[in-house]
This record gives structure tokens, sequence and C-alpha cells, in this order.
């Protein structure tokens, strides 16, 4: 990079992070809203039944890397880049669902649903997953290239399933808990690879290295779309808690770009902008920090009182 763009850069971070301190006090007052469901959607009761684990249970990696709502945030943008390099994967979402419409309504109901699976007693979860599936029997259809596809085809949410968990876990590495052991991870995975049936996956990779493995396997298949700038723009000029603080969610949304490989943000024509994102890592850290404070009473907190348990030892803190 020229040295003269790298000092304009430079320039540019004091200024930012002025105009954020105002925004992260805005943030403090509405961050808990992250946990609330959409208008229209049901309440989740987190809280009951008594001694219901859920699908995962207090006890597993997966509560504690879904924990932080910014950090999942993050997670989220980065999973739905990698879903939308996949052409299939892009014409079911952008053909036949209403994100264009209502980007904020859609990134809540899913956020909504990764915690209604994660943090739900049994019941509610296996009826989201089950309304998920009943939703996606409706997408079908054919993308610009002539490929045909089905949202329910095995091999889509196969890739849709495994972004979304190496997203999440990739996040909560930088910026939750970085000391997560390397058999701490492969658990992870292997709680996601029993947990595929509820959405109706044939197979999952069940380890860090059986991860690695399908993401380079699946890396042919990828492509670059102009979809992808759209989803960008409207995430990044959509507020989903509000205008207040929308400087926060586009130095989310720029962390969870920095989340991706470096070979995916080159084919997705993404690595634009990479150092200032670097540079600003230390904000977005931040921002995880007052979430894990701020956020007291959320999906993950309630389903640990479910259990009777504290939530003591969900990660809220990241080493710097």
């Amino acid at each position: 990079m020229p040295a003269d763009s790298m000092t304009n850069q430079r320039q540019a971070i004091p200024e930012r992070v002025s105009f954020l301190g105002a925004a992260l006090a805005s943030l403090e007052r509405i961050l808990p809203s992250l946990t609330e469901p959409p208008s229209g959607a049901q309440c989740i009761n987190y809280l009951e039944p008594a001694g219901d684990p859920g699908i995962f249970g207090p006890a597993s990696v997966t509560w504690r890397v879904l924990s932080n709502p910014a950090s999942v945030f993050m997670g989220g943008v980065a999973a739905v880049l990698l879903e939308l390099a996949e052409p299939r994967v892009r014409s079911g979402v952008w053909d036949q669902t209403n994100f264009r419409k209502d980007p904020v309504g859609r990134m809540r109901r899913t956020g909504l649903a990764a915690m209604v699976f994660t943090y739900g007693c049994t019941r509610d979860a296996e009826a989201a997953t089950a309304r998920v599936r009943r939703l996606h029997d409706r997408v079908k259809g054919m993308t610009p290239e002539g490929q045909p596809y089905q949202a329910n085809d095995p091999e889509l949410l196969t890739w849709v399933y495994v972004t979304a968990g190496y997203a999440f876990l990739n996040a909560y590495l930088r910026y939750v808990n970085p000391r997560l052991s390397g058999a701490e991870q492969d658990r992870y995975y292997a709680e996601s690879f029993s947990a595929r049936n509820y959405y109706g996956l044939n197979w999952a990779p069940g380890s860090v290295a059986e991860v690695e493995k399908y993401l380079k396997q699946m890396r042919p298949r990828l492509r670059h779309h102009k979809i992808l700038e759209e989803f960008l723009f409207l995430v990044s000029n959509a507020p989903v808690v509000s205008a207040a603080v929308l400087p926060i969610q586009r130095l989310l949304i720029q962390a969870g770009i920095d989340l991706l490989p470096s070979w995916t943000r080159q084919l997705l024509k993404l690595e634009k902008g990479q150092p200032l994102r670097v540079a600003t890592r230390p904000l977005a850290r931040t921002v995880v920090i007052l979430a894990g404070q701020v956020v007291r009473d959320g999906p993950p907190q309630q389903a640990y009182r479910r259990m009777g348990l504290s939530s003591f030892s969900l990660d809220n803190t990241c080493a710097m």
C-alpha cells in the first residue's frame, strides 16, 4: 500500500475514536435490546422449564462461544459473507427472502433462531428448527448460471451450518477468549456435529482439522458477486439497534470482514481497507467488553438460571 494512503488511514483513526466515543455512551444504554426478539416474533422464555439443558447444556463449549452479543454479531456478518459466496445459497437468500426489503428484521430473526437453538429449552429449540425447515421447503429455484437449488438440500445446509459455527468461534477466539484450547475448539465442533440432525444435515465436520479441510474443499465453488457489496451496504446503513449507534454497527461489520481468511477476502474483493480494520481491532474489543458487562439478562444468563446455575462462568472479558 502506498505510504500516503497508510498515512491518511492513520490520521483517520483518532477522528473515528472521537466519533465512536459518543456512540459508545449511547450503546451502553441501548445494547441490551440486541437480545430482544424482533417485532412480531414469538417471545421465548429461556427461564423455563427449570432443569432443561436444551440442545447443548451449560457444560458445552457452545454456550460459552455464543455468550457475547457483539462477537456473535461480528461472526454473523462473516458467516453471511461466506454463505453468499456459494452461488446456490446466494440465489436462495437474495431471490426468495425479504432480506433486501427488511434487512434489520431478517438479521434479528436469524439472531433469535441462533439464541433459541443454543440457549432455549429442548421444546423451543426443536420447534424453532422445525419451523426453519418448513420455511426452507418452499425455497427452491435456479441460479442465473442455471444451477438448481433447494434450501433444505443437506449439502447447502451443511455450508450454512459450518460457516456460522466457524465464524462464531473465530470471533470468540479473537475478541472474547483467545486462550480457548485446541481440545475445547474440537469439542465445540463435535457438539455441532451431534446437533446436526435438528437442521436435517447428513454430515458436519467434528473438529478444527475437519472444518479446515472442508473449507479447502469448498473454496473452488465460491464466487464473488455484486450482491455481497449490496449486502454490506444494507447492513451498514439499516440500524439494527438505533441510528445513534450506527458507527458501532459499522465497526462490528468491518470486524466481521476482518475475521475472514485472507484468501476469502481476496476472492470476495474485500481486501481493500484491511490495514484500517486491523488498526481498529482495539475499538472492536472495547465494544465486546462493554457488551459482556452491559447485557446481564440475555438468553445465556437466563438459560444458566434455568439450570439453577450462576452465569459467572460466561466469558465476559477479553484479553487485550
